[in-house]
């Protein structure tokens, strides 16, 4: 039985079904990270690091609103889809309820933000403002980013780069090249769970007019960046003990290689909605990732 079969419209599983609580790694796991840098400095503060956490969450969930409202506007998500089901699409929730609740989430995130505003200045302004109007952008507006090839810089500087070091500011108040390095891995591997996506949906991006970088560079080269994404990743915290002096804690990630690997060897494999699983397990690897990595930073 299909999900839109089961689940009723405008019902709170619909809701759930639309916040896509499974992408939340993607904002956990930087905090998380940020935060570990913050703990091994002697910095870390805990309501800073709490607000940090809740404010990347709703920024997530109100892109993922976001997505599902203008793919849906745009023709992008359709009859044809391969991943799991968008709720405006599937008409389990209507279109003017869920740019409603875009807008309402959004407006949660900067309610939050205003704290952190509070706590470290005009540079947190800056980077809620950009990360919010980022969330619009990235299927809204006159030129969507994740349409036209943009997508996969979106996710690494905004799932990376800046998420991981601007909740070690939120906390340390001065910025860190620790906690710049750190953010590396994590928005690689935050990338790799879009390259999936969008290599899953190649046939249908192109004829929906979507140009996202798959779509671009087309399946062997794609199935390419993403081996090289996933592999760049588990290379930094080698660098980091080999080269900059990290004690060998800083290498607890590479436990989780063998699944890293695993998920390389099925985008060569699988096709179509076999890619699903490789999604979601991309996303596991982010998690497992992220998770040993705080504790390797700390001890």
């Amino acid at each position: 039985m299909s999900t839109t079969q089961t689940i009723q419209p405008s019902s709170l599983k619909a809701w759930l079904l639309a916040s896509r609580p499974k992408t939340l790694a993607a904002a956990v796991i930087p905090v998380l990270v940020g935060t570990a840098v913050a703990v091994a400095e002697g910095t870390f503060a805990a309501p800073a690091a709490l607000a940090a956490l809740v404010g990347a969450s709703l920024i997530q969930i109100g892109t993922n609103f976001a997505n599902d409202y203008f793919d849906a506007k745009s023709g992008a998500d359709n009859e044809d889809r391969l991943g799991p089901t968008r709720v405006v699409q599937a008409g389990l929730i209507e279109p003017s309820a869920v740019k409603t609740a875009t807008f309402v989430t959004f407006a949660a995130a900067a309610l939050v933000g205003v704290y952190l505003i509070w706590v470290g200045g005009w540079p947190i302004l800056a980077i809620g403002v950009a990360s919010i109007l980022s969330g619009l952008a990235y299927t809204g507006g006159p030129y969507p980013l994740g349409y036209n090839g943009l997508g996969d810089v979106f996710v690494f500087i905004f799932f990376g780069l800046i998420a991981v070091t601007a909740t070690h500011y939120v906390q340390a108040l001065e910025w860190s090249t620790t906690a710049l390095v750190a953010s590396i891995p994590i928005g690689l591997l935050s990338t790799a769970i879009l390259i999936v996506n969008n290599y899953r949906d190649v046939d249908t991006d192109r004829v929906a007019g979507k140009r996202t970088l798959a779509v671009r560079l087309g399946r062997p080269a794609t199935r390419w960046h993403y081996a090289l994404t996933v592999i760049g990743a588990y290379a930094v915290p080698v660098i980091q003990w080999a080269a900059l002096g990290a004690d060998a804690w800083i290498l607890l990630p590479l436990l989780t290689l063998p699944l890293g690997l695993k998920r390389i060897v099925d985008m060569w494999k699988k096709t179509g909605k076999e890619l699903n699983p490789v999604l979601a397990g991309t996303a596991q690897v982010l998690a497992l990732f992220g998770i040993l990595y705080a504790v390797g930073i700390v001890l």
